[in-house]
């Protein structure tokens, strides 16, 4: 098969024919369909994660039809068309056992702890407790966009922040994630405001319905303007990019008894939490990391009844060539929304 490929980190990206895979006794291969490009794999490439040994396939949004399945494998049939959270739980350890595979210390990743998505073909294991069905209505495009930001922004928004008819959300970050977030908050009757100094993805976020500031990001400025369209603060503020300084921003901004959630991934040692704060308005700290695959079904009935669409956020598609320029190119500039790889085989 074609597969998009590094040997080292920060190292060039090739297309390359490789051998197949083959699905292990509890695991599936997937004929790729369409696979996500997202900040985390940049994470990979530039060899923050330790999960991933070289030489190594990234891709962990996917979607595509079942080609072959492994012995132990009773759910899931040749042909099914699924896709798969970026966390895969062991369904066996205490904590899958207590419905929190997004946090199994087994977890199976694609495209960190194996080889991934860049390619005609995936292997993904614990498949009878992790894929999901892709109903009809749902294009493998669309699909695609849900393992990784749209399934973190739905449980950040949700699950962890507990989101209410008419709270006000913070946003910080209009990338994938970010505008995944608006989108899911918007449905859920809050009332959000972006902040991105972008100007492209803040006209993006303001298309989804959020007011949207970021000509001036230093805290002396944006911290009184986010308490005044909040009357007083978010009620919930997520960072959806991973940045030290909005951490701390995202926290100042609270009012009492608010939430933050962190759902981008931040440099090590350059986060500082103000902990005074946090404690004199008893704020919560939370972290979003994936979603279980149990929790697919009410995200899958908002899109197929018109109140999510994720395929909206797909601003680019582009081919399994194109990888080569673009998963590096992620460090230096970001396209506004999200960028989908729809063409394997080229």
């Amino acid at each position: 098969m074609r597969a998009a490929l590094y040997r080292q980190f920060r190292g060039p990206v090739t297309i390359e024919d490789v051998q197949d895979p083959a699905p292990e006794p509890d695991g599936v291969v997937v004929r790729v369909e369409a696979t996500g490009l997202c900040r985390s794999d940049w994470h990979g490439w530039m060899g923050h994660d330790p999960d991933i040994a070289l030489p190594h396939v990234p891709g962990h949004e996917l979607a595509g039809t079942v080609v072959a399945i492994g012995s132990e494998v009773t759910r899931w049939s040749v042909g099914d068309r699924v896709t798969v959270p970026f966390v895969a739980g062991c369904g066996e350890c205490e904590v899958c056992r207590g419905g929190d595979e997004q946090v199994c210390e087994r977890q199976f990743q694609p495209g960190f702890t194996a080889w991934g998505s860049f390619a005609e073909f995936v292997a993904l294991r614990y498949a009878d407790g992790n894929l999901v069905a892709i109903p009809n209505g749902i294009d493998a495009v669309t699909a695609s966009t849900l393992g990784c930001r749209f399934a973190t922004a739905f449980r950040a928004v949700v699950d962890q922040g507990r989101v209410a008819p008419n709270e006000w959300v913070a946003v910080h970050g209009c990338g994938g994630a970010g505008l995944a977030s608006i989108m899911i908050a918007k449905a859920y009757g809050a009332r959000v405001i972006a902040i991105d100094p972008d100007e492209s993805a803040r006209k993006l976020a303001r298309s989804l319905g959020a007011t949207a500031l970021g000509d001036n990001l230093t805290p002396a400025v944006l911290l009184p303007a986010i308490a005044e369209v909040t009357d007083g603060g978010p009620h919930l503020s997520l960072d959806a990019i991973g940045n030290g300084a909005v951490v701390g921003t995202s926290v100042e901004s609270l009012r009492r008894r608010g939430r933050h959630v962190q759902i981008g991934l931040l440099p090590e040692n350059q986060t500082v939490i103000p902990m005074a704060t946090v404690i004199a308005r008893e704020l919560e700290i939370l972290g979003s990391h994936g979603m279980q695959a149990r929790r697919y079904p009410e995200m899958m009935a908002m899109i197929l009844d018109g109140r999510l669409d994720p395929g909206g956020l797909v601003t680019r598609m582009i081919s399994l060539s194109e990888v080569t320029a673009a998963l590096p190119e992620m460090g230096i500039s970001q396209t506004p929304g999200v960028t989908v790889i729809d063409r394997l085989d080229v």
